[in-house]
Protein backbone atom coordinates (compact mmCIF):
# COMPACT_ATOMS: atom_id res chain seq x y z
CA UNK A 1 0.00 0.00 0.00
CA UNK A 2 1.17 3.75 -0.54
CA UNK A 3 -0.14 6.55 1.16
CA UNK A 4 0.00 10.30 -1.01
CA UNK A 5 0.32 13.57 1.54
CA UNK A 6 1.01 16.77 -0.32
CA UNK A 7 -0.11 20.45 -0.70
CA UNK A 8 -1.29 19.94 -4.01
CA UNK A 9 -4.76 20.64 -3.66
CA UNK A 10 -7.35 19.03 -6.37
CA UNK A 11 -7.53 22.03 -8.62
CA UNK A 12 -4.49 20.95 -10.66
CA UNK A 13 -3.16 17.43 -12.16
CA UNK A 14 -0.22 16.68 -9.82
CA UNK A 15 -2.08 14.44 -7.69
CA UNK A 16 -3.17 12.31 -10.72
CA UNK A 17 0.17 12.50 -12.19
CA UNK A 18 1.84 10.98 -9.23
CA UNK A 19 -0.94 8.12 -9.73
CA UNK A 20 -0.58 7.48 -13.10
CA UNK A 21 3.32 6.97 -12.78
CA UNK A 22 2.56 4.63 -9.57
CA UNK A 23 0.16 2.63 -11.31
CA UNK A 24 2.28 2.23 -14.49
CA UNK A 25 5.46 1.18 -12.72
CA UNK A 26 2.79 -1.36 -10.16
CA UNK A 27 -0.45 -1.81 -11.42
CA UNK A 28 -1.80 -3.48 -8.42
CA UNK A 29 -0.75 -0.98 -5.74
CA UNK A 30 -3.36 0.26 -3.30
CA UNK A 31 -3.11 3.99 -2.97
CA UNK A 32 -4.35 5.67 -0.16
CA UNK A 33 -4.78 9.61 -0.40
CA UNK A 34 -4.03 10.73 3.16
CA UNK A 35 -4.36 14.33 2.34
CA UNK A 36 -4.10 16.87 -0.69
CA UNK A 37 -4.86 20.02 1.59
CA UNK A 38 -1.69 20.64 3.67
CA UNK A 39 -1.18 24.15 3.60
CA UNK A 40 1.48 25.01 1.14
CA UNK A 41 4.77 24.42 1.76
CA UNK A 42 3.56 23.83 5.47
CA UNK A 43 6.28 21.01 6.53
CA UNK A 44 4.97 21.12 10.26
CA UNK A 45 1.67 20.60 9.52
CA UNK A 46 2.55 17.55 7.31
CA UNK A 47 4.93 15.98 10.01
CA UNK A 48 2.26 16.43 12.91
CA UNK A 49 -0.03 14.51 10.22
CA UNK A 50 2.18 11.44 9.48
CA UNK A 51 3.35 11.15 12.94
CA UNK A 52 -0.24 10.55 14.00
CA UNK A 53 -1.81 8.37 11.26
CA UNK A 54 1.16 6.16 10.07
CA UNK A 55 0.34 3.99 13.14
CA UNK A 56 -3.61 3.17 11.44
CA UNK A 57 -1.79 1.44 8.36
CA UNK A 58 -0.35 -2.08 8.00
CA UNK A 59 3.31 -2.98 7.73
CA UNK A 60 5.07 -2.48 5.12
CA UNK A 61 3.22 0.79 3.86
CA UNK A 62 4.42 3.25 1.96
CA UNK A 63 4.30 6.45 3.11
CA UNK A 64 5.05 8.84 0.23
CA UNK A 65 4.41 12.94 1.56
CA UNK A 66 5.77 15.96 -0.67
CA UNK A 67 5.35 19.34 0.92
CA UNK A 68 8.70 20.15 -0.28
CA UNK A 69 9.04 24.15 -0.36
CA UNK A 70 13.14 23.04 -1.58
CA UNK A 71 12.29 21.04 -4.35
CA UNK A 72 14.82 21.30 -7.44
CA UNK A 73 17.58 22.77 -4.72
CA UNK A 74 20.55 20.93 -2.80
CA UNK A 75 18.16 19.38 -0.24
CA UNK A 76 18.28 15.69 -0.32
CA UNK A 77 15.23 13.41 -0.79
CA UNK A 78 15.19 10.13 1.97
CA UNK A 79 13.46 7.12 2.70
CA UNK A 80 13.14 6.39 6.14
CA UNK A 81 12.35 2.70 7.86
CA UNK A 82 11.23 2.91 10.98
CA UNK A 83 7.46 1.30 12.56
CA UNK A 84 7.87 -1.31 10.15
CA UNK A 85 6.96 0.97 7.44
CA UNK A 86 8.80 3.43 4.77
CA UNK A 87 8.76 6.93 4.55
CA UNK A 88 9.43 8.71 0.82
CA UNK A 89 10.33 12.22 2.46
CA UNK A 90 12.01 15.58 1.68
CA UNK A 91 14.60 15.95 3.92
CA UNK A 92 13.44 19.07 5.40
CA UNK A 93 11.89 18.49 8.78
CA UNK A 94 8.79 16.35 7.80
CA UNK A 95 9.86 13.13 9.16
CA UNK A 96 11.27 14.54 12.59
CA UNK A 97 9.13 13.14 14.83
CA UNK A 98 9.47 9.60 13.31
CA UNK A 99 13.17 9.41 14.20
CA UNK A 100 12.94 8.29 17.65
CA UNK A 101 12.20 4.80 16.63
CA UNK A 102 13.50 4.85 13.25
CA UNK A 103 15.58 1.68 12.35
CA UNK A 104 17.35 3.17 8.75
CA UNK A 105 17.61 6.05 6.68
CA UNK A 106 18.82 5.76 3.13
CA UNK A 107 19.98 8.98 0.68
CA UNK A 108 17.41 8.20 -2.37
CA UNK A 109 19.86 9.12 -5.20
CA UNK A 110 19.57 5.91 -7.62
CA UNK A 111 18.88 7.95 -10.55
CA UNK A 112 17.90 4.63 -12.57
CA UNK A 113 14.71 4.60 -10.86
CA UNK A 114 13.66 8.19 -11.42
CA UNK A 115 11.46 9.39 -14.27
CA UNK A 116 13.47 10.58 -17.25
CA UNK A 117 13.63 14.15 -17.66
CA UNK A 118 13.47 14.65 -14.47
CA UNK A 119 12.11 17.98 -13.98
CA UNK A 120 13.50 20.28 -11.28
CA UNK A 121 10.16 21.45 -10.35
CA UNK A 122 8.19 18.08 -9.94
CA UNK A 123 10.16 15.26 -7.71
CA UNK A 124 6.58 14.30 -7.15
CA UNK A 125 5.95 12.55 -10.48
CA UNK A 126 9.53 12.64 -11.65
CA UNK A 127 11.30 10.81 -8.19
CA UNK A 128 8.83 9.82 -5.45
CA UNK A 129 6.07 8.37 -7.50
CA UNK A 130 8.52 6.00 -9.44
CA UNK A 131 10.71 5.26 -6.48
CA UNK A 132 7.34 4.38 -4.22
CA UNK A 133 6.50 2.47 -6.55
CA UNK A 134 9.66 0.48 -7.40
CA UNK A 135 9.61 -0.13 -3.51
CA UNK A 136 5.80 -1.37 -3.71
CA UNK A 137 7.02 -3.98 -6.51
CA UNK A 138 9.59 -5.23 -3.84
CA UNK A 139 12.44 -3.42 -4.16
CA UNK A 140 14.83 -3.51 -1.08
CA UNK A 141 14.93 0.07 0.57
CA UNK A 142 18.94 -0.18 0.31
CA UNK A 143 18.87 0.09 -3.54
CA UNK A 144 17.62 2.93 -3.18
CA UNK A 145 20.89 4.81 -2.44
CA UNK A 146 23.27 5.08 0.11
CA UNK A 147 22.22 4.05 3.95
CA UNK A 148 22.82 7.53 5.82
CA UNK A 149 23.38 8.74 9.64
CA UNK A 150 19.78 9.83 11.49
CA UNK A 151 21.86 12.34 13.46
CA UNK A 152 22.61 13.72 9.89
CA UNK A 153 18.74 14.54 9.16
CA UNK A 154 17.31 17.65 8.99
CA UNK A 155 14.58 18.30 12.35
CA UNK A 156 12.10 20.98 12.95
CA UNK A 157 12.07 23.11 15.54
CA UNK A 158 8.85 21.97 17.33
CA UNK A 159 7.17 24.37 20.16
CA UNK A 160 7.54 21.90 23.28
CA UNK A 161 5.12 22.03 26.62
CA UNK A 162 7.12 24.12 29.61
CA UNK A 163 5.71 24.46 33.03
CA UNK A 164 6.56 28.31 35.01
CA UNK A 165 5.14 30.11 37.62
CA UNK A 166 2.12 27.16 37.85
CA UNK A 167 0.79 27.16 34.48
CA UNK A 168 1.78 24.70 31.77
CA UNK A 169 1.99 26.53 28.66
CA UNK A 170 1.88 25.78 25.29
CA UNK A 171 1.48 26.71 21.80
CA UNK A 172 -1.60 26.39 18.99
CA UNK A 173 0.31 23.87 16.40
CA UNK A 174 -2.52 23.40 13.97
CA UNK A 175 -5.87 25.18 13.15
CA UNK A 176 -7.87 22.03 11.32
CA UNK A 177 -10.87 22.14 8.36
CA UNK A 178 -13.25 22.95 10.93
CA UNK A 179 -11.51 25.45 12.63
CA UNK A 180 -10.69 23.74 16.17
CA UNK A 181 -7.62 24.89 17.24
CA UNK A 182 -4.92 21.97 17.99
CA UNK A 183 -2.28 22.77 20.80
CA UNK A 184 0.49 21.14 20.98
CA UNK A 185 -0.16 19.85 24.61
CA UNK A 186 -0.70 16.23 25.15
CA UNK A 187 -3.53 14.35 26.91
CA UNK A 188 -0.79 12.55 29.20
CA UNK A 189 1.22 16.39 30.12
CA UNK A 190 -2.30 17.98 30.89
CA UNK A 191 -2.96 14.35 32.99
CA UNK A 192 -0.31 14.48 34.72
CA UNK A 193 -0.46 18.76 35.44
CA UNK A 194 -3.95 18.30 36.69
CA UNK A 195 -3.56 15.14 38.38
CA UNK A 196 -6.27 14.18 35.97
CA UNK A 197 -8.51 16.72 37.67
CA UNK A 198 -9.83 17.56 34.26
CA UNK A 199 -13.02 19.62 35.50
CA UNK A 200 -11.16 22.22 37.65
CA UNK A 201 -8.44 22.64 34.44
CA UNK A 202 -8.66 25.82 32.82
CA UNK A 203 -7.51 26.48 29.91
CA UNK A 204 -6.35 30.19 28.63
CA UNK A 205 -6.23 31.77 24.99
CA UNK A 206 -5.66 35.10 24.84
CA UNK A 207 -8.67 37.03 26.53
CA UNK A 208 -10.64 33.49 26.78
CA UNK A 209 -10.57 31.05 29.17
CA UNK A 210 -12.21 27.94 29.48
CA UNK A 211 -12.41 25.53 32.93
CA UNK A 212 -13.05 22.08 32.49
CA UNK A 213 -12.42 19.61 29.48
CA UNK A 214 -15.68 17.86 28.10
CA UNK A 215 -15.80 14.71 26.32
CA UNK A 216 -16.94 15.81 23.26
CA UNK A 217 -17.73 18.86 20.57
CA UNK A 218 -22.00 18.37 21.40
CA UNK A 219 -21.34 18.46 25.05
CA UNK A 220 -22.42 21.88 25.74
CA UNK A 221 -24.61 24.09 23.50
CA UNK A 222 -23.95 25.08 19.72
CA UNK A 223 -21.75 28.44 19.75
CA UNK A 224 -20.31 27.51 22.89
CA UNK A 225 -16.52 27.72 23.58
CA UNK A 226 -15.04 24.93 25.24
CA UNK A 227 -11.66 22.56 25.64
CA UNK A 228 -11.57 18.70 24.79
CA UNK A 229 -8.65 16.20 23.69
CA UNK A 230 -9.22 15.07 20.27
CA UNK A 231 -8.72 11.83 18.17
CA UNK A 232 -4.65 12.05 17.94
CA UNK A 233 -4.85 12.78 22.04
CA UNK A 234 -3.22 16.56 21.94
CA UNK A 235 -5.47 19.87 23.80
CA UNK A 236 -8.15 20.98 20.84
CA UNK A 237 -9.92 24.50 21.73
CA UNK A 238 -13.63 24.35 19.86
CA UNK A 239 -16.84 25.92 19.40
CA UNK A 240 -19.47 23.70 18.78
CA UNK A 241 -20.85 23.91 15.12
CA UNK A 242 -18.76 26.65 14.40
CA UNK A 243 -15.27 28.07 13.75
CA UNK A 244 -13.35 28.53 16.86
CA UNK A 245 -10.48 30.02 15.02
CA UNK A 246 -12.39 32.47 13.49
CA UNK A 247 -14.48 33.54 16.44
CA UNK A 248 -11.52 33.81 18.79
CA UNK A 249 -9.09 35.29 16.15
CA UNK A 250 -6.41 32.65 16.51
CA UNK A 251 -3.63 32.42 14.71
CA UNK A 252 -0.32 29.85 14.43
CA UNK A 253 2.18 29.73 17.40
CA UNK A 254 -0.74 31.55 19.59
CA UNK A 255 0.30 30.51 23.80
CA UNK A 256 -2.03 28.00 25.54
CA UNK A 257 -1.81 28.51 29.03
CA UNK A 258 -3.13 25.68 31.68
CA UNK A 259 -3.83 25.81 35.28
CA UNK A 260 -5.53 24.50 38.22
Amino acid sequence: MITLTTDFGLADEYVGLMKGVILTICPSVRIVDLTHGIRPQDVRQAALLIASAHQYFPDHTIHVVVVDPGVGSARRIILLEAFDQFFLVPDNGVASLLFKKAAKAYDVTESSLFLHPTSNTFHGRDIFAPVAAHLSNGLPPDKTGMKIPLTSLVRLPLARTWEKDNLLHGTVMDIDHFGNIITNIRQKTATRFCSGNFQKLSVSLGPHTIIGIMPSYDSLAPGTLLALFNSRNFLEIAVNRQNAAEKLKVTLNDRVHLSI
